[in-house]
């Protein structure tokens, strides 16, 4: 099992969202976060004073899918979420251990 993060752009999470769904991803879950790489913010005007934004609006997309599941679900990701500008995200792939679903006990593939 493998558990793939997506940083990306938050207008960018319905589109996402549905391109998972449709290659069967059932679950997810997403938190609003803040960062930058090589974007690094931006300026902005606010009551005639000009101020750094360093930090950027992002979404984050973590979802846990079996060994089979992980090439499509990284590419529904990338075409889905690439604008071609910079600032698109990022794609984090990880090793999962063990899954158990508190409800039930069940373990691994069938916790998922």
């Amino acid at each position: 099992m493998k558990k793939i993060e997506a940083i990306i752009k938050p207008f960018k999470l319905d589109d996402v969202r549905e391109a998972l769904a449709e290659r069967g991803i059932t679950g997810m879950t997403v938190s609003e976060v803040k960062g930058f790489g090589r974007q690094k913010g931006h300026t902005e005007l606010y009551r005639g004073a000009e101020y750094m934004v360093d930090f950027l609006p992002k979404v984050k997309i973590e979802i846990v899918v079996q060994g089979d599941l992980v090439e499509s679900c990284i590419e529904a990701i990338e075409m889905t979420a690439r604008t071609g500008k910079i600032g698109d995200g990022k794609i984090f792939v990880f090793d999962v251990g063990q899954v158990i679903r508190i409800r039930t006990g069940e373990q691994n593939e069938d916790a998922v």
